[in-house]
């Protein structure tokens, strides 16, 4: 049974809004174990960071999956996730960045990408983010938590189970028709979208690790 709130329901801190969420995601690892889940495509084997002033979305929905890679050293890797999805987004002063240690000659190197500034936001469609730490404060329109995933179904461009992801349909899964975050800090493995707008795009390479993002 669906647990639904209507309304401009507010809470402060996003990671403890989303206790349900977490313990789900908790659970991914026994859903692997059984086969339930399966990742959507092989990751990278590096978290990145994202920090943004703002991210409003729309027919937000989320699921927990788990990302599969490499690491570094070329040993497999399975994490759990928490998939975020949005039909479609604006990201206000949007900060990635991604550290990659033990470059030859080099030594730790990190790239730092910004966009979204002056008055622009980024803008993206078909927007997932496979998040492993999010903290923001969160205003939700229309939210219905508990939904069984086999719930969200893609359909009319709106978000939901991307196709190539296996999830079991009685798992936990949440939808609103709106989602508004501020002051977000996030650590992930991937993001994807159908369409992704950068305006005032800027991107830097240095040593070191004093310009990740936070």
């Amino acid at each position: 049974m669906s647990s639904q709130v209507r309304g401009g329901t507010r809470w402060k801190r996003f990671a403890l809004v989303m206790v349900p969420s977490v313990a789900a995601t908790a659970a991914v690892g026994i859903g692997l174990a059984q086969g339930a889940l399966a990742a959507s495509f092989s990751v990278s084997g590096q978290e990145f960071k994202v920090k943004a002033t703002e991210l409003e979305g729309w027919d937000f929905v989320q699921y927990g999956s788990v990302a599969s890679g490499k690491t570094l050293e070329g040993k497999d890797m399975h994490a759990p996730v928490a998939v975020s999805g949005f039909s479609k987004a604006n990201i206000t002063n949007m900060c990635q960045s991604v550290v990659t240690p033990k470059v030859p000659g080099i030594g730790t190197v990190t790239l730092r990408l910004e966009a979204g500034g002056g008055g622009t936001p980024v803008k993206a469609k078909s927007l997932y983010l496979d998040v492993s730490q999010l903290d923001a404060d969160a205003e939700f329109r229309n939210i219905d938590i508990g939904v069984a995933a086999g719930s969200l179904p893609k359909s009319e461009g709106k978000p939901g189970i991307q196709p190539n992801t296996q999830a079991n349909p009685y798992g936990f899964s949440q939808r609103a028709e709106k989602a508004l975050l501020k002051n977000v800090k996030q650590k992930a493995w991937a993001t994807t979208a159908g369409t992704f707008n950068l305006s005032g795009l800027k991107l830097r390479l240095s040593t070191g690790t004093d310009q990740e993002c936070y």
